[in-house]
């Protein structure tokens, strides 16, 4: 079977994945991008890319990461692309939206481990930030948070072949910032690596408090220790939960069974969080550690959640959770309260992966 990892032809890809002939679709502004299409476009980055002396120096595994992810990091202008009122085009927020429609390809396939598909979706989601980093309120913090999840020497290689792979009249300015980008990269300590934090506590406090140094150390240290569960239904996160047997445990799910709330009753879930939330709260002015059980897939909730964990000088860590898509499907069919099958779809097209700088710790279990 074919997969993006280990075929690295467009033309069997087009066979392959009916995305490619949505992107052949998909208009770009000729502003920007005079080759034509999205498809035109994409082929364009992959011929770069395949010809770039730095990407022939690559290790195998690294060059069929990237390549994925320049098949793939436009992917997300198919259901973005607007056309405004001056007649100019533009996709709003395509790389991240592509970034989630990756994983779900990919995760759904089966066939890319882990590891190398969440590096392909984090090139996805920041492939523009090379070029746009010194647009940002704090170009350092925002370059300096991405480290932390992109290899930016790799990002770098993709922007590259992005900004080759196109018919534009601002090339030279365009390939100008990628210059200035690498510079902050070694500047900054993040070249080719994750910027690198005295402790978890000072990773967290730079990425959350304005105006803080990136090198200063909290004194003070976290007075409680909260495991956030992350991971889809039937991912097997009451199997680790088993395991931490002193723990008390805060399950949204049993809350739901004690209530006899519906997984699909809205107005029902958010008095669950609420009551759940409450409980935290208890333990935290306690300063008892527990075990928060719960989907948390998406990033806005889990960020509620640990500013609220914080706000009480919590040390969270959150436990990621993954199975196999199949085996997923298979496993929660097989629990006693078996969440509908479309709740579970539902989520797995929200998922977004767990990454370093949301959290003190990030534990992956896959």
């Amino acid at each position: 079977m074919y997969t993006i990892i280990n075929n690295r032809d467009w033309n069997a890809a087009e066979a392959e994945f009916e995305f490619i002939a949505q992107m052949g679709e998909t208009p770009q502004d000729p502003r920007h991008h005079a080759e034509g299409n999205v498809a035109v476009h994409t082929q364009m980055v992959l011929h770069e890319l395949e010809k770039s002396a730095k990407f022939k120096q690559l290790e195998p595994k690294d060059q069929t990461t990237i390549w994925a992810a320049a098949l793939l990091h436009d992917i997300g202008k198919i259901s973005t692309t607007i056309t405004n009122d001056d007649g100019s085009i533009s996709s709003p927020g395509h790389s991240r939206i592509g970034a989630t429609m990756a994983r779900q390809l990919m995760y759904r396939s089966g066939d890319i481990p882990f590891e190398q598909r969440e590096e392909i979706v984090s090139l996805i989601r920041y492939h523009g930030l090379p070029l746009w980093v010194f647009e940002k309120p704090d170009p350092a913090k925002a370059l300096i948070q991405a480290s932390l999840e992109v290899n930016t020497q790799l990002l770098t290689l993709l922007a590259r072949a992005d900004v080759l792979g196109r018919w534009c009249e601002d090339m030279d300015v365009l390939l100008y910032r990628l210059d200035c980008f690498e510079e902050l990269c070694k500047e900054q300590g993040c070249w080719g690596a994750p910027k690198s934090f005295q402790t978890p506590e000072a990773k967290l406090h730079y990425l959350t408090k304005e105006n803080s140094a990136v090198d200063y150390v909290p004194f003070e240290q976290p007075t409680t220790h909260v495991i956030m569960m992350s991971g889809l239904p039937g991912a097997g996160k009451d199997f680790f939960i088993k395991k931490m047997k002193d723990w008390p445990v805060i399950s949204l799910d049993q809350i739901r069974r004690d209530w006899k709330i519906d997984p699909t009753d809205k107005s029902g879930n958010g008095k669950v969080v609420q009551e759940a939330k409450e409980i935290a709260r208890q333990y935290l002015r306690k300063q008892q550690s527990f075990i928060w059980n719960a989907t948390n897939v998406t990033r806005q909730m889990r960020t509620q959640l640990i500013e609220l964990f914080m706000t009480y000088d919590a040390f969270v860590e959150i436990v990621y959770v993954e199975t196999p898509y199949r085996q997923l499907i298979s496993q929660n069919k097989s629990r006693a309260e078996a969440v509908p099958l479309a709740v579970v779809e539902r989520l797995t097209d929200k998922l977004e992966v767990p990454v370093a700088w949301e959290a003190h710790k990030i534990t992956y279990i896959v």
